[in-house]
């Protein structure tokens, strides 16, 4: 095919593909004469990973160019292979990050005590992971702000939390095993990485509605008849009867 019809097929404007050619994102068209070049479905596949990693993962084009790098490196383990396209999708922190604590050998964003407690996560979970990584420094960073502003209590569940996300990571990556080429491999992760955090927060807000509900939204029933919730419902019952 060529470049007009590779574009309208993935939907990138053709000086959008010259560019991922001339940043060495994409491979260069097979020339059929000094002026057209002829594009395959490999082509079609890496331009939609490219947008993938860049509107779903929010990668810079500098990021995608080093995880491409990997997908087109035979000899990448599959593990390093996904750990370097999620890597790339957690919050980067150390450049004056609140919580940063630049004292001290191991020094690294969020404070000592908040690394401590992420190291021994791992340790006593026996995940496969390290404190350093930009998900160890996140949770760092995040464990550091509850802290500052009076909840390091929160810390006290994180092992529930660990256990949730436990069971959302087999699944995930139950679900991007279905996926053979490299290409496919690591657009699953970006795209069940950013989506599925989506997705998870949504699940998550209307779990919190239903908690809040059962701890709380019954203490006015017995003299309003079921709440804010209850009146909801009898409000959308007289439109839809309206």
């Amino acid at each position: 095919m060529r470049i007009g019809e590779l574009s309208r097929r993935t939907g990138v404007s053709v000086p959008t593909i010259k560019f991922y050619v001339r940043e060495g994102l994409l491979p260069a068209g097979r020339l059929t004469s000094p002026n057209q070049a002829a594009y395959e479905e490999t082509h079609v596949r890496r331009l939609r990973l490219i947008r993938a990693l860049i509107d779903v993962g929010g990668m810079s084009v500098a990021a995608v160019g080093e995880v491409i790098a990997a997908v087109d490196d035979p000899g990448r383990p599959v593990h390093e292979l996904l750990g370097e396209a999620a890597h790339r999708m957690v919050p980067r922190y150390g450049d004056g990050s609140p919580g940063d604590d630049d004292e001290g050998e191991g020094a690294g964003p969020g404070s000592a005590e908040a690394r401590k407690r992420v190291e021994a996560l791992l340790d006593e979970r026996g995940w496969h992971g390290y404190p350093e990584s930009p998900a160890g420094q996140a949770l760092a960073v995040a464990l550091t702000a509850l802290e500052s502003v009076g909840h390091g209590r929160f810390a006290e569940v994180l092992d529930v939390y660990a256990d949730a996300a436990e069971r959302v990571a087999r699944v995930d990556l139950e679900y991007v095993a279905h996926h053979v080429a490299r290409e496919e491999l690591v657009e699953s992760v970006a795209v069940g990485t950013a989506l599925g955090d989506a997705v998870f927060a949504a699940l998550r807000r209307l779990a919190h509605t239903d908690a809040s509900y059962r701890l709380f939204g019954r203490e006015g029933e017995g003299e309003g008849g079921g709440g804010a919730e209850g009146e909801g419902e009898r409000e959308t019952g007289r439109a839809e009867g309206a």
